[in-house]
């Protein structure tokens, strides 16, 4: 299987949701987004679907 390198940005996951939870009718709050990204990131991460790196800086 060919390995690929894919970037996840929480902040864009959620503006998405935030946009599509506007698109069906809910009104939520910057908090509520910023935590359904990051929970999201974190089920991708469970499912080995990607691989957390820390940048070293």
């Amino acid at each position: 299987m060919k390995e690929i390198e894919v970037v996840i940005d929480t902040d864009e996951i959620a503006e998405f949701f935030y946009n599509q939870l506007i698109q069906r009718g809910y009104v939520p709050k910057t908090e509520e987004t910023d935590e359904l990204a990051d929970i999201v990131f974190d089920y991708l991460v469970e499912k080995c679907m990607i691989d957390e790196i820390f940048d070293e800086e």
